[in-house]
């Protein structure tokens, strides 16, 4: 009892002094003073790896920040001073239970990468293959959960202060935060993400990943082959080593639409560092994180894609509402009004000049302005799509990743189009509606029923413009009169069987004068109709 009190206070007292540090980061960069994008990533990059990786899961959400905030946090590097070597044999020992040498034949002191949560080392096995060591930094799961702890009380504050939750609760943004770095600190996560890419990309010529020393690998200790290669950047080594830098470009454009449209699989940070090039092939490296597209997900995407190709305002809006998670209220209306401007902007433009990226942030910038809240994979594809782009510009100018994606679809329904498929689908689809046509007449005697009996409720939402309630009006009007009409009619036949005098034209006088009312507002209601309005 007495040491859980002891390790309470000592816990107690470490967050008390991140919080100073805390504090006195946001002194220092004068944040009463207003904030801006470049200040925002100053702060998180001077608060440590917990922010960083905030900022970088931050960068990937448009719907939560502006865009001019998500552009400067995709600057964040997650570069750190490496560790003394000492401390990486310590880590490597502790993990196998055994001298580093014994599993060894050597491991380079100079580091070959240094990140927040982990650092890469060469080494030789005592097989004699080269591979690298990924080895993470001791403490720092518990850092990053100290973190987590403080800011979800911050975002108490936030959901007071700011109206951001109404869109996306900062808590579900930190909920995401604490999975993917979870997940990064893993090295068994990362070693299974590496072998299903793998195994998604066996069939492509291409297309390779590192291999995974599974029984040398830890939840702390990553082990691979080393990959000597040029990075996909360096376009003048590449063209000196005799790749044609173009088709490794189309290469890699198709490769990526791949794992978007087929797998539902993909690199969540394609950037150029990521990305080597060995023996002709494109070799993709650090899988820690990995963006998934679920099969709705993918749909929706290929119906935003085909309905820009044909400029069909509806069907665009219908893919960004299957796109989003509505928060509240929708004003359909605007929305349309507002996804018919974007299809506006794109009716002219060379299909081949779209950049996709962009195409996606403005997307993803009406899902914000309309509260509609992305799911964690689309945020990812909006921004891995933006990185291989322009990845793309710098090694291949000529080659559009948008023109392949739509290639790629339009193959993809080629590839998967049947008409006996299509047969059965149509029978089947038949059958069903004819039983929905069947059960038609119980369901609306069910619904007469509970009419009757109160226990219906109908929730009309007539909000949006003024124009629309007029319409409204006029016509609960025009009804109005046609019901008037017609009683007029029925009543003053009733009266005319009656012999009721004084009569005209050997009708009753007040048959008449219900018939004269009567042909007066029908001939007002016919006009009214014709005009368009009342």
């Amino acid at each position: 009892m007495l040491s859980k009190l002891i390790e309470k206070r000592i816990d107690e007292a470490g967050t008390t002094s991140r919080l100073r540090e805390m504090l006195q980061v946001l002194r220092h960069r004068e944040v009463m003073r207003g904030m801006t994008p470049e200040k925002l990533r100053q702060i998180l990059e001077d608060l440590g790896p917990t922010y960083v990786k905030l900022g970088q899961v931050l960068s990937m959400r448009p719907d939560f920040l502006p865009i001019d905030y998500c552009k400067e946090l995709a600057k964040l590097q997650t570069a750190a001073n490496p560790l003394p070597f000492s401390v990486i044999l310590e880590v490597i020992e502790q993990e196998y239970n055994r001298p580093w040498k014994k599993v060894f034949q050597s491991i380079d002191e100079e580091v070959l990468g240094s990140a927040s949560i982990a650092q890469v080392h060469r080494a030789v096995l005592a097989t004699g293959e080269k591979v690298v060591i990924k080895v993470q930094r001791p403490g720092i799961y518990n850092v990053m959960s100290k973190d987590i702890v403080l800011l979800k009380r911050a975002a108490r504050l936030l959901r007071v202060v700011s109206h951001t939750q109404d869109v996306v609760d900062f808590n579900m943004v930190l909920d995401e935060l604490w999975t993917i770095a979870k997940q990064e600190m893993d090295f068994l996560i990362e070693a299974d993400h590496i072998e299903e890419f793998g195994n998604l990309n066996r069939g492509v010529e291409f297309v390779e990943v590192p291999q995974v020393y599974r029984a040398l690998c830890t939840p702390q200790i990553l082990v691979m082959e080393y990959v000597d290669g040029v990075r996909i950047d360096n376009v003048e080594a590449l063209q000196q080593a005799g790749y044609n830098v173009e088709l490794l470009g189309r290469h890699l454009g198709e490769n990526y639409v791949k794992q978007i449209v087929d797998d539902g699989v993909f690199h969540a940070d394609p950037h150029p560092g990521n990305i080597l090039v060995r023996g002709g092939k494109i070799v993709w490296l650090d899988l820690g994180m990995v963006g998934r597209l679920s099969s709705r997900d993918r749909a929706s995407i290929r119906k935003a894609i085909i309905a820009l190709a044909h400029h069909d305002s509806f069907e665009m809006k219908d893919a960004v509402l299957s796109l989003g998670v509505a928060r509240g209220t929708i004003n359909h209306t605007a929305l349309y009004q507002d996804i018919d401007m974007l299809m506006t902007q794109y009716s002219t433009l060379d299909f081949n000049s779209l950049q996709m990226g962009v195409l996606s942030q403005q997307i993803m910038n009406i899902l914000r302005v309309h509260r509609l809240a992305v799911p964690q994979g689309l945020s990812m594809f909006c921004r891995g799509v933006m990185t291989i782009e322009a990845v793309m510009r710098h090694v291949c100018p000529n080659v559009s990743f948008v023109e392949i994606l739509a290639q790629n679809l339009s193959m993809d329904f080629k590839r998967n189009f049947s008409w006996r498929e299509e047969l059965a689908k149509a029978k089947r689809e038949g059958i069903l509606l004819a039983r929905k046509t069947a059960q038609l007449p119980e369901q609306i005697s069910d619904l007469v029923r509970m009419t009757m009996g109160g226990q219906t409720k109908v929730n009309l939402d007539v909000r949006g413009t003024e124009e629309t309630l007029g319409r409204l009006d006029r016509m609960i009007n025009k009804l109005i009169v046609a019901v008037l009409t017609a009683a007029l009619l029925l009543g003053s036949s009733t009266v005319c069987t009656t012999g009721m005098t004084p009569q005209i034209f050997e009708i009753p006088l007040l048959g008449f004068i219900g018939y004269l009312f009567a042909f007066l507002l029908s001939l007002r209601l016919i006009w009214e109709i014709h005009k368009g309005g009342m």
